[in-house]
């Protein structure tokens, strides 16, 4: 699931750090690494927003282009799960673009989660108490209501929905997700620490060079 890379449209958190345009050059290149991983791992689409920049995002990182739709973020992981299931696609796996540095292992650790047990919810945590990925196998609509969104409580209230909709929930491996200046600072050590690691990300955040 992404955002057209538009200078203030996208990763409004980071313009102090980049400005406008800095910051959805970085997003380019965090969706450019996220499509990569993905298309390496699984069936892969990216769903877009806005509707109307579908076409631009399945041209820039080639893959095919779904509308992410109208309502809070709950509605259009709903909606998003609903497309690809109608398509035939289970167990579907979302993720963002904010983690451009996501190992695929972790990847692999949630799939394996799904196969485990088909009928259970697998998220990805994030320290900042949401989740990178949300994995089903058949839709589960009740698990995305009621959330309060934006918030440190995201994983915590959508766990609490899982338990009153008697769905199981495990746990993929945690990761970070790259959304305010601080994290800038977490996203050049987890590079340094693997050269192999998203080299678009890598390339853009050289030239920004935010650590001078």
């Amino acid at each position: 699931m992404a955002k057209a890379p538009r200078p203030g449209f996208v990763k409004t958190r980071l313009i102090p750090a980049l400005g406008g345009d800095g910051a959805a050059a970085l997003a380019r290149a965090f969706l450019e690494d996220s499509a990569a991983l993905a298309r390496d791992v699984a069936d892969a689409y990216v769903i877009a927003s806005p509707d109307e920049a579908r076409g631009a995002l399945a041209d820039l990182i080639g893959l095919p282009a779904l509308p992410q739709g109208e309502g809070d973020l709950g509605a259009r992981i709903v909606s998003a799960f609903a497309a690809l299931f109608a398509r035939g696609h289970a167990p579907v796996l979302l993720i963002g673009a904010d983690t451009p540095t996501l190992p695929r292992t972790h990847l692999e650790a949630a799939i394996a989660l799904l196969a485990e047990q088909p009928g259970r919810a697998v998220f990805g945590p994030t320290g900042d108490g949401g989740y990178w990925t949300v994995g089903l196998s058949v839709p589960r609509p009740a698990l995305f209501e009621g959330i309060a969104w934006s918030t440190p409580q995201v994983l915590a209230d959508t766990q609490r929905a899982a338990a009153r909709a008697g769905i199981a929930v495990a746990l993929a491996p945690p990761w970070h997700d790259i959304d305010e200046p601080a994290d800038l600072e977490l996203l050049a050590r987890q590079l340094a620490e693997d050269e192999a690691a998203a080299p678009a990300t890598r390339a853009a955040l050289a030239r920004l060079r935010p650590f001078r």
